[in-house]
């Protein structure tokens, strides 16, 4: 199957020219993409920090290094999850059940 002919590949609409409705999923990919590179990069983060916590051998100028570095890590975490309860409780506040997705609601 050839992928440069059709969309199907990206999850837009069938047929050989790209269209508006492909930036749904375009930008739907994208946030989905960082989203998981935040998640991604707070495990690193927690990793770094635990190192520097293991090898600060009493020092404590690493041991604040380290803790400064957890809480980074920390804080990015609640940032994030803050983000997405946010728009949660605004979609149950309006009665929108999409809120969280992309959508251009063009026919």
């Amino acid at each position: 199957m050839v992928f440069a002919k059709t969309l199907e590949y990206l999850g837009g609409p069938e047929g050989d020219v790209a269209t508006i409705r492909s930036l749904e999923t375009l930008f739907a990919n994208l946030v989905r993409s960082i989203v998981a590179l935040a998640g991604i990069a707070l495990f690193i983060m927690l990793l770094v920090a635990g190192f520097k916590f293991l090898f600060s051998a009493g020092d404590q100028k690493k041991l604040e290094e380290a803790k400064g570095t957890l809480t980074n890590a920390v804080i990015g975490l609640v940032v994030i999850v803050g983000a997405y309860l946010i728009l949660r409780i605004i979609g149950a506040f309006t009665g929108l059940t999409n809120l969280t997705t992309f959508d251009l609601n063009i026919q």
